[in-house]
């Protein structure tokens, strides 16, 4: 593999590894155009009891998620298999959620995301998605139905859902710092 090829290669599997992780940050904040922006328009996901269309995914998955509850997702051992514009792309994943129905009862996932990403217009993001679980794991945890002040004492911030986190404040700093130095 030329060098320049070496660096493309580098290139997608970093683009590939962002996107993955924009995933993660959507379903975890409720970011919306997080999620999306992981997906395809016509994106298909196979992820546990939804199999169909991201699109529909989205929606079911927003409409619970905005209900409450506390949700943290990981991505580890991502494996990534070029093949021009199409990657083979396999990510480990640890998810730890509550929801707001059931604050107390804890689900603790681990699994695998298969999926197909393909580069168009120069972009790299999931067009065909399945969930492979691994484990599983539920336990009652009467201590999360407290609420963050009682649960958390002075570890503080706390995570929240977009645009209420502190990751937002952060970038809106950063666009703030760049537009001023920009006028410069």
């Amino acid at each position: 593999m030329s060098g320049q090829a070496s660096l493309q290669a580098l290139l997608d599997r970093e683009a590939i590894r962002d996107c993955l992780y924009r995933y993660c940050r959507g379903i975890d904040r409720c970011d919306e155009a997080a999620l999306r922006s992981a997906y395809w328009e016509d994106a298909t996901d196979c992820h546990g009891a939804w199999n169909g269309s991201a699109e529909g995914f989205i929606a079911q998955a927003l409409g619970k998620l905005r209900q409450g509850g506390r949700r943290v997702h990981q991505i580890t051992n991502v494996l990534i298999e070029l093949h021009g514009d199409t990657a083979a792309v396999e990510s480990s994943f640890f998810a730890l959620q509550s929801t707001a129905a059931l604050p107390q009862q804890q689900t603790f996932l681990c699994g695998r995301y298969v999926d197909r990403f393909e580069r168009r217009e120069g972009q790299w993001r999931v067009a065909a998605r399945t969930v492979v679980y691994d484990w599983i794991e539920e336990c009652a945890r009467p201590e999360l139905a407290q609420d963050d002040a009682a649960l958390f004492g002075p570890r503080q911030p706390n995570g929240r859902a977009a645009p209420d986190d502190l990751v937002y404040r952060l970038l809106e700093d950063i666009h703030r710092d760049e537009s001023a130095a920009s006028r410069r």
